[in-house]
């Protein structure tokens, strides 16, 4: 089994600045990809950003700007810095993971969400 623990969630003013952070353990033993994803009330969860093992990063139009993906491949954690926030940022923030498990297996894991909330 593969865990994902995220933090770094709260409340934050309108235009402030945020840091996600996520690690995973578990029975793994590549990880390809890791993302960060968002699910407001009443709406689908959405792509926020991800990054591949060699850094590459990929951005929905929406996100680009005001949000910076970054992982430690020694540490099996990626992180989400998040600024200029916005009301409309107001979500739960999941960590998603795809790779390889030990027995080589392809593996797909999220994590339990990290609230934030942009509110004066």
């Amino acid at each position: 089994q593969v865990q994902l623990v995220e933090s770094g969630g709260g409340l934050v003013q309108p235009g402030g600045s945020l840091r996600l952070s996520c690690a995973a353990s578990g029975n793994i033993f590549l990880i390809k990809v890791m993302g960060w994803y968002r699910q407001a009330p009443g709406k689908e969860r959405e792509l926020v950003a991800r990054i591949d093992r060699g850094g590459i990063t990929n951005y929905p139009e929406s996100m680009k700007g005001r949000f910076i993906i970054s992982r430690d491949n020694a540490n099996n954690s990626v992180y989400l810095q998040m600024s200029s926030l916005k009301p409309e940022d107001t979500a739960v923030y999941y960590c998603n993971l795809v790779g390889r498990g030990l027995l080589g297996g392809l593996i797909t894991s999220w994590g339990q969400g990290t609230q934030v909330t942009v509110s004066s």
